[in-house]
């Protein structure tokens, strides 16, 4: 058997690091700070000195693991407005008795639904909205990238945290914060000139809004239905 190539190599170490790092990232959210590597390589299905050839510290191992959400992170805004748009309707929840309660699953009524079978078409911000939650749901870094953001990455050494913070606010904020006050997304030069140091008013309601979608976003995700009852939590949130 021929030895593996260095691309070869590249490939496997490539690999091995997104499934630490989505480990790592499903095991925060049950375990919180109280991490350890053990609990990574255990959730990952490999040895504790494989994990730890990587990462020998959950301090760089939560880095890291925020620095590539953060390149996933504008996604859910980057997609075309007619995407966003045309958010797939939501699959009613049958109760015991066999009947969905009117208005989805947490039994909202929807005001803008006129009663057609199919969800009514919503809004850029609250289709964006239902997009970020669902991706929260398959991409579990990415919440705990929105969670930690809002919490200001206190987790982090100030050294760390404090780039993380202004790369968030300049990818994720300036242009959830443009969509809020306009129905559009601003492009790259547009986000890049928002002030960096004091946040706007704008900032901040962008800021807001998303700390109550992470915080309505909780429990769904625990209990694994954040995906199904994302619809239920923009109507909550009245967006």
């Amino acid at each position: 058997m021929s030895p593996r190539t260095k691309e070869q190599n590249e490939e496997i170490r490539l690999r091995r690091l997104e499934q630490i790092r989505k480990a790592a990232a499903d095991v925060f959210l049950n375990k919180g700070p109280l991490l350890e590597i053990r609990d990574v390589a255990a959730q990952a299905g490999l040895g504790y000195g494989t994990v730890y050839h990587y990462y020998s510290n959950k301090g760089n191992l939560l880095y890291d693991l925020l620095w590539d959400a953060l390149e996933r992170a504008g996604g859910w805004l980057e997609a075309p407005l007619e995407t966003l748009l045309k958010v797939p309707p939501e699959v009613p929840h049958v109760s015991a008795s066999g009947e969905a309660p009117a208005g989805g699953h947490f039994g909202l009524a929807d005001a803008a639904d006129t009663g057609n079978s199919a969800a009514a078409e919503l809004g850029p911000v609250a289709a964006a909205s239902v997009r970020l939650l669902q991706l929260w749901a398959e991409d579990h870094a990415l919440y705990l990238l929105h969670k930690l953001a809002g919490e200001g990455f206190a987790s982090l050494p100030e050294a760390r945290s404090a780039p993380l913070s202004a790369a968030f606010r300049r990818e994720v904020l300036a242009p959830f914060a443009a969509l809020l006050e306009t129905g559009c997304v601003a492009d790259g030069s547009t986000a890049s000139g928002e002030n960096a140091t004091e946040p706007s008013y704008r900032l901040q309601r962008a800021e807001m809004l998303l700390a109550a979608l992470v915080g309505c976003a909780a429990l769904s995700l625990r209990r694994g239905k954040l995906h199904e009852e994302a619809r239920d939590i923009v109507r909550l949130l009245k967006l």
